[in-house]
Formats: structure tokens, sequence, C-alpha cells
């Protein structure tokens, strides 16, 4: 578990210290709020990874999309020549990487 992530997710303003990769090394500095549990910062951890994974399709397909000024070409082409290349590629990509189901 990083503990930073999982602080990030729970109290993003929040200030405090991490000298180390445990939370005994949690130096928390925030007069405002109390220091979060363990188990509050590893729900938070958890939280994030949720989201992060449901977001994944999103990070496949921006890898697979070609690049803007590719793209415009094959638009302009396919309005030159009467032809699909560009939505076929669009559609390609979005049929390999689906957006998940809720």
């Amino acid at each position: 578990m990083d503990i930073l992530l999982g602080l990030r997710q729970i109290r993003p303003s929040s200030s405090f210290t991490l000298n180390g990769d445990t939370y005994e090394d949690l130096i928390w500095e925030d007069e405002n709020t109390t220091k979060p549990t363990l188990a509050e910062i590893e729900a938070g951890y958890n939280e994030y990874q949720a989201q992060h994974q449901a977001k994944q399709y999103q990070r496949d397909r921006k890898a697979a999309y070609k690049p803007l000024a590719e793209q415009l070409d094959m638009q302009y082409w396919d309005k030159v020549n009467g032809t699909t290349t560009w939505q076929d590629h669009i559609d390609q990509v979005k049929a390999d990487n689906p957006k998940p189901t809720e």
C-alpha cells in the first residue's frame, strides 16, 4: 500500500511529513484535523486503486489512438475520397478498449 496515495485520497489538503514508507514514519502537522488511522489510510488507498482501475480503459484508448495530426489527415482524405478510415480507426480503438459497464 502507498501511504501517500491513501492520505491524498482521504485528506487532500492536510499537512504532514512522511519520513519513510510506513505509518510509523508519518508525522501529522495539520492542527485542524486528527491524524487518520492506518485503516482509514488503507481504505483511502483502496478507493484510489478502484478509481484508477475504473479508468484504465481511458489510458489504453489514449495510447491506441493515432496522433491528432494523423487523425486530421485521415478526416481530410475521408472527405475527399468518400471513405471512413478515421471513423473505422476510432471504432476499432473503442471496440478494443471498451468502457466498463457500471
